[in-house]
């Protein structure tokens, strides 16, 4: 087992992209920076020139390194190999803690830590990052999915939910753990809290996520197209990965507003919010979103809907929040937003003052590994028992 000071971890994910991408890159960092090593495994397929400029610059921050294997996102006989593989990897590099992020991360990681934890303790942790939670119980994928989240439960030391909103449909959705589960809320750098200035040329508002209909860009565009029907006309920057673009584009065009909407391939987010003087959030779903807690830490005046955890990180002011797919609402709250800008700056200013405290990289870093520490220290005690106790 590890010293007493350092253990030896290993993140695994399938899609190193958005919040996921973010929180790994955060944490891991951050526990190689309090000693411990730490390596990743993560899908060689997806993203951009953006992502893997992000995992590059971690990787000789990393005692264990960053491993890039193609995992394909839907099930398929190709994730045998893919298993093998990324078994061979990890087992090579002797965690002490496997810790997997989604859904087919999260599967790999726990029955790779299984195998590998047959003879030495090795921790095995699960963050589900929305994932599979996704889908709806009624549905035949959201059945299958559910059965196997709890099938795996069996396999699993302890859960991570970076929200309550999380862990709640994680209950009512999947059951009761049948482990330990903690919500551990994702984290900040300080220098985050640093005020964004828009640039002269920034445009009205600012979409920043995957160009998917989960994240409601369908009702964006189509709240500025009823802002442009009441005589007010709205410009706007999209920026994100390009999942389902085309079908935005064709949106923007047939609703006349190519004029004033452009879309871009991902940037880093400091960098996007300077290219707007406000932000929107018009997701249908999200579990923790980093965008909601980077944008009001920059001091970004933001319209989000009511979903997931994102009331968690309003806090007191989560009546502001509008329903989710509702382009009236939404262009109701964007209309109000850009009428009174002293006001939206002072809402800004408030909601950046009560984050600041409540959500740090270090407080995440420090409850996940005394989590891990909690796990180890089970699994050894479990091990030293006679078997007559055990039984």
């Amino acid at each position: 087992m590890a010293s007493a000071d350092r253990l030896r971890i290993v993140h695994v994910a399938r899609a190193p992209v958005g919040g996921v991408l973010r929180h790994i890159l955060d944490l891991s960092t951050a526990q190689a920076a309090a000693g411990h090593a730490v390596g990743m495994v993560c899908d060689s397929i997806t993203g951009g020139a953006f992502e893997d400029k992000l995992i590059g610059g971690i990787a000789d921050k990393l005692a264990l390194g960053v491993t890039r294997l193609p995992m394909q996102r839907k099930i398929s006989l190709s994730d045998l190999m893919a298993a093998r593989q990324v078994l061979g990897r990890i087992a090579a590099l002797k965690p002490d803690i496997v810790h997997g992020h989604g859904a087919k991360g999260g599967a790999y990681g726990r029955l790779i830590g299984t195998w590998i934890g047959r003879n030495r303790p090795v921790g095995r942790l699960y963050a589900p990052h929305g994932g599979s939670l996704h889908y709806e119980q009624g549905s035949l994928q959201g059945r299958v999915y559910f059965s196997v989240e709890r099938l795996l439960e069996r396999i699993t030391d302890a859960i991570v939910h970076v929200s309550a909103y999380e862990a709640g449909v994680y209950r009512r959705k999947v059951g009761v753990p049948r482990c330990p589960a903690q919500v551990v809320p994702n984290g900040l750098r300080p220098e985050e809290f640093d005020p964004v200035v828009p640039r002269r040329d920034a445009r009205d508002l600012l979409f920043l996520g995957t160009f998917r209909e989960l994240k409601g860009i369908d009702v964006f565009l189509a709240a500025m197209a009823e802002l442009e029907k009441s005589g007010r006309r709205v410009s706007a920057h999209l920026v994100g990965q390009p999942d389902e673009l085309p079908r935005f584009e064709e949106q923007a065009r047939t609703l006349g507003l190519t004029d004033r909407v452009s879309f871009h391939d991902p940037k880093p987010p400091r960098e996007a919010f300077a290219m707007a003087r406000a932000i929107v959030v018009p997701s249908r779903a999200e579990s923790m979103p980093y965008v909601v807690l980077e944008a009001i830490a920059a001091g970004m005046p933001i319209i989000a809907t009511d979903v997931g955890g994102i009331p968690e990180i309003f806090g007191p002011r989560a009546g502001e929040l509008i329903p989710p797919g509702d382009p009236a609402a939404l262009a109701g709250a964007i209309g109000r937003l850009l009428a009174d800008p002293a006001r939206a700056a002072q809402d800004a200013a408030e909601r950046r003052e009560w984050l600041r405290p409540r959500f740090s990289i270090d407080a995440m870093r420090q409850a996940i590994d005394g989590l891990y520490r909690q796990v180890l220290n089970d699994k050894v005690s479990a091990r030293a028992e006679p078997a007559f106790t055990r039984a």
